[in-house]
C-alpha cells in the first residue's frame, strides 16, 4: 500500500531485490535511554520510551486524526544507504486489538506517492514482527526504455526509482483511519545487506536484446536447474518421475483426500462444512474430515505472453511452419499495464511449447494425468480456481469452481479489476443464471465438486461505497431509482430529507439527476442502509443461482480481498463458507468480524523470490527459494490452527511468464518454473505441512 495523504492505494512496488553478501546491520535508530523525544513528531498520538526489545519507541495512537503515528527525522539530516540491500525495523503490538502498522520512508518533498515507499504489517495483540523493505537499483535509460508490458524488469530492478536511497530524510510509522486507539512500540531501525549490480547493466542495447531464450527464460543470469537443452526436460523428468513413486500419497487418506483414519461423520455423497470438536472443517462424500490443501491455475497457459510491439525480446520464437507454432495465439484482456486499452495482441504459450518439447504430441493428456499425481504426491487434494475443466472434469481430485458473469455495471462505483454490479438491475440475475447453466452436467451436483465462487476481488469498498456510488451513477441507473424510492418510503417529502442530510434538494427528480456525493456524515444511516441492501441482495441472488443449478454444492462466498464489516455481515447470512484471497506473512489470528463463527477458505496467498531468474515476487517477497519454502510452512501450519479455516489455495501451479501475461503480472509464483520444472523446496515444504495437516489440525489448540 501506500499512504497518499488521502487515502490508501495498493502497490506491488515493495518486492525483493538482489541481496547479496552479509554486510553488518548498520543501527539507523536506537531508543535508548540516550533517545531525545524531542526528535520525535506525533501526530493523535502520545509518546514514551520502553525498555523491550533493548529499547524501544512506544506510540500509544489515539482515533481523532486519520494517521496517527510518529514522524522521526535523519539525525544528520539524511541517511546515505545506496550500499544496502534493505532497511527494516521491529513493531510489536502491545494493545488490546489488532492492528495494522504502516512505515513509510521519505526523501524530501515526500507526498505518500512520490518520494517515498510504504509497507504495512498486520499485528495480533502481543505479536511482534520485522519490517524489511528491499532497496531497489534502477535499469539504465538504454535497456528501460525498451521494457514495457511488465510489472517487475530484469534483476528486480526499475524504470524509475521510487526513492533516492542516499537521501533518506525521515521516516514515518503510523496506522490508517483507526477507529479505535492503538499502541504498539518500535525497534531496532537498521539497514542490512548489500546491493550488488548485476554484470549485465553495464551492457549496451545490442548486447543485451534479446533476452529471452527459446524456454521463455532470462538470458543474462544463470540458476539453479536452469533448462538449457533438451537433454535437461528428459532428465527432470525422469528424477521427479522417481520422486513422486517414492512419495506417491500421504498416509490414510481416502480417494477424495479426506482423512480415511479419522473421524467417520455422515456420508452425504457431496462436499459440506461442519463444526467439528471447536473446529470447522469440510467433510467429504464419504463423510470423512477433509481440509482443503490446494493449488491455483492447474492449466498448461499459465506463461502466455504478449508479443505485440516487443519480439525483440525473444531469441528464439517458432517460424510459422514450426511444430511450435501452435502456440502463437491472440488476447485481449489487459486491465493494466501497456497493452490496456490497445485491442488484440498476439501471444505465445511458453508453457504449453515446453510441455510438448518435454512429453511429445501426447504433452497435454500426460500433463493432465501428471497434475493429479503431482498434487496427491505433494500432499495437496483440491485443484483451486482458475484450473482447467479438461484436468478437474477427470474427477481424481477435488476441485472448485470458478463462476464469472456480465451484466450493467454499476457506473458510480470504483474498482481496480472494474466497477461493481447493479445488483438491481435484471441482468445480474439473468447473466449469473446464464453462466451457472453452463455447469449442467459438468460440475453441478458432481461429488468431486467442492462447489462455486462467484467473482473474485470485486470493489466492496469501504462501508458505504456501494450506496454513494449508486447517488453518483447517472439517473437511469435501477441501484440509484432504488434508492431513491426507499428515501422516499421513509421521508415522504425531500423537505425531510434535505433536513435530515443537510442537503438542498429542489426534489426528488433533482437528487435523481445529481452526480454529487452527499455528507456522508449526515446521510450516514440512510447509506449503511442501502449499502446492507446491495450486499444482501448480491450474496442472495448468487446463492440461489449456484443451488439452482447445483443445490448440493457449496457455495463459497466472492473471494474478498479489500473488504468491511458490513459486506462480510452480508456474506455471513448465504455463503456456506466465506472466501478470502489473503495475500499476508501468516492467517493463524484471522477472525472474522462481530464474532462470526463460519467457515472460512483462503483462495489465493503466494511468495516469490529473484534467484531463479524471474523479475518480481509476486504481492509476497522473500530472499530466496529457502525463505519462500519457510514462509509456506509457517502460513499453511498457521491456518491449520486456525479454528475458521478449512482450506488454503495457492496461487498459482505454474510460473507466469517472465515477461508477463496481458496485465503485466510477471511473478515467480509457480510451484513449477516456466519449462515444467519443479521447485524442491516449497514442495518439500508442502509436503511437511500436507502429509501431516489432519493430525495438526486435530490437535491444534
Amino acid at each position: 500500500m501506500i499512504y497518499t495523504g488521502n487515502m490508501l492505494v495498493w502497490s506491488c512496488s515493495l518486492c525483493g531485490l538482489l541481496i547479496a553478501g552479509a554486510a553488518a546491520d548498520q543501527a539507523l535508530l536506537r531508543f535508548d535511554e540516550g533517545f531525545d523525544l524531542k526528535k520525535v513528531e506525533a501526530s493523535d498520538a502520545k509518546i514514551s520510551l520502553s525498555s523491550e526489545d533493548g529499547g524501544a519507541l512506544r506510540v500509544d495512537a489515539g482515533h481523532d486524526a486519520n494517521w496517527p503515528g510518529v514522524t522521526i527525522g535523519a539525525s544528520e539530516g539524511r541517511w546515505d544507504l545506496s550500499g544496502y540491500g534493505y532497511i527494516a525495523l521491529d513493531v510489536r503490538n502491545v494493545g488490546l486489538h489488532h492492528v495494522g502498522v504502516f512505515w513509510r520512508i521519505d526523501n524530501p518533498g515526500a507526498d505518500g506517492i512520490k518520494n517515498c515507499i510504504t509497507k504495512k504489517v498486520a499485528l495480533a495483540p502481543g505479536e511482534k514482527k520485522t519490517v524489511r523493505v528491499f532497496l531497489k537499483g534502477r535499469l539504465l535509460a538504454n535497456i528501460a526504455d525498451k521494457l514495457f508490458g511488465m510489472r517487475g524488469y530484469p534483476g528486480g530492478l526499475l524504470k524509475e526509482s521510487e526513492i533516492d536511497v542516499s537521501n533518506i530524510n525521515q521516516f514515518v510509522v503510523f496506522v490508517n483511519k483507526p477507529t479505535i486507539d492503538h499502541s504498539f512500540e518500535i525497534s531496532n531501525v537498521r539497514a542490512g545487506g548489500s546491493y550488488k549490480p548485476p554484470e549485465w547493466l553495464s551492457m549496451s542495447e545490442d548486447e543485451f536484446f534479446p533476452m529471452i531464450d527459446e524456454y521463455g527464460q532470462f538470458i543474462h543470469k544463470d540458476w539453479v536447474n536452469k533448462t538449457r537443452s533438451l537433454d535437461d526436460l528428459a532428465r527432470r523428468r525422469k528424477a521427479e518421475a522417481a520422486d513422486l513413486s517414492e512419495h506417491p500419497s500421504p498416509d490414510g487418506w481416502n480417494r477424495y483426500g479426506g482423512w480415511e483414519a479419522g473421524a467417520k461423520l455422515t456420508a452425504t455423497g457431496y462436499f459440506r462444512a461442519e463444526k467439528y470438536n471447536g473446529k470447522w472443517w469440510l467433510i467429504d462424500p464419504d463423510g470423512r474430515l477433509f481440509w482443503s490443501h490446494g493449488i491455483d491455475c492447474v492449466h498448461s497457459s499459465n506463461a502466455v505472453t504478449p508479443i505485440t510491439d516487443r519480439r525483440y525480446l525473444y531469441a528464439a520464437l517458432p517460424d510459422a511452419g514450426s511444430q511450435f507454432a501452435r502456440f502463437y495465439g491472440e488476447g485481449n484482456w489487459a486491465p493494466h499495464n501497456y497493452y490496456e486499452g490497445k485491442g488484440v495482441y498476439e501471444t505465445y504459450n511458453f508453457t504449453s511449447s515446453n510441455l510438448l518439447r518435454k512429453y511429445g504430441e501426447d504433452w497435454a493428456r500426460t500433463s493432465a494425468e501428471l497434475a493429479h499425481r503431482r498434487l496427491r504426491s505433494w500432499g495437496m487434494n483440491t485443484i483451486a480456481n482458475w484450473s482447467s475443466h479438461d484436468i478437474y472434469l477427470m474427477r481424481k481430485t477435488p476441485y472448485v469452481v470458478s463462476v464469472n458473469f456480465g451484466g450493467r455495471r454499476l457506473e458510480g462505483s470504483k474498482g481496480y479489476w472494474g466497477k461493481f454490479r447493479d445488483v438491481f438491475d435484471p441482468s445480474f440475475k439473468a447473466e449469473l443464471r446464464k453462466s451457472m447453466s453452463w455447469q449442467k452436467g459438468k460440475s453441478a451436483d458432481d461429488p468431486w465438486c467442492i462447489g462455486y465462487f462467484v467473482d473474485n476481488e470485486i470493489a466492496w469498498g469501504n462501508e458505504l461505497a456501494l450506496a454513494t456510488a449508486a447517488l453518483v451513477s447517472p439517473p437511469d441507473q435501477p441501484a440509484k431509482q432504488v434508492f431513491i424510492e426507499d428515501l422516499k418510503a421513509k421521508y415522504g417529502t425531500i423537505e425531510k430529507l434535505n433536513q435530515a442530510w443537510g442537503a438542498e434538494y429542489a426534489s426528488w427528480n433533482a437528487l435523481l439527476q445529481n452526480r454529487e456525493e452527499p455528507d456522508t456524515k449526515k446521510a450516514y444511516d440512510d447509506l449503511a442502509v442501502f449499502y446492507t441492501k446491495t450486499a444482501e441482495l448480491y450474496f442472495d441472488t448468487c446463492r440461489s443461482a449456484v443451488k439452482e443449478i447445483a443445490p448440493n454444492n457449496l457455495y463459497l462466498g466472492c473471494r474478498f480481498s479489500a473488504v468491511n464489516d458490513r459486506a462480510v455481515a452480508a456474506a455471513a447470512k448465504y455463503c456456506d463458507v466465506i472466501s478470502y484471497n489473503f495475500y499476508r506473512p501468516e492467517v493463524k489470528t484471522v477472525r472474522l468480524p462481530q464474532g462470526l463463527d463460519m467457515p472460512i477458505i483462503i483462495g489465493e496467498f503466494h511468495f516469490g523470490a529473484l534467484d531463479r531468474g524471474m523479475f518480481h515476487t509476486g504481492l509476497g517477497p522473500v530472499a530466496d527459494q529457502e525463505e519462500r519454502a519457510r514462509a509456506y510452512k509457517t502460513y499453511v501450519s498457521g491456518a491449520l490452527r486456525n479454528p475458521l479455516i478449512v482450506g488454503t489455495h495457492w496461487f498459482q501451479y505454474g510460473e507466469q511468464a517472465t515477461t508477463g501475461r496481458g496485465d503485466g503480472e510477471n511473478y515467480q509464483i509457480g510451484f513449477l518454473d516456466v519449462v515444467d520444472t519443479p521447485y524442491a523446496e516449497t514442495i518439500q515444504s508442502c509436503r511437511q505441512v500436507g502429509y501431516s495437516m489432519y493430525e495438526k489440525r486435530l490437535l491444534a489448540k
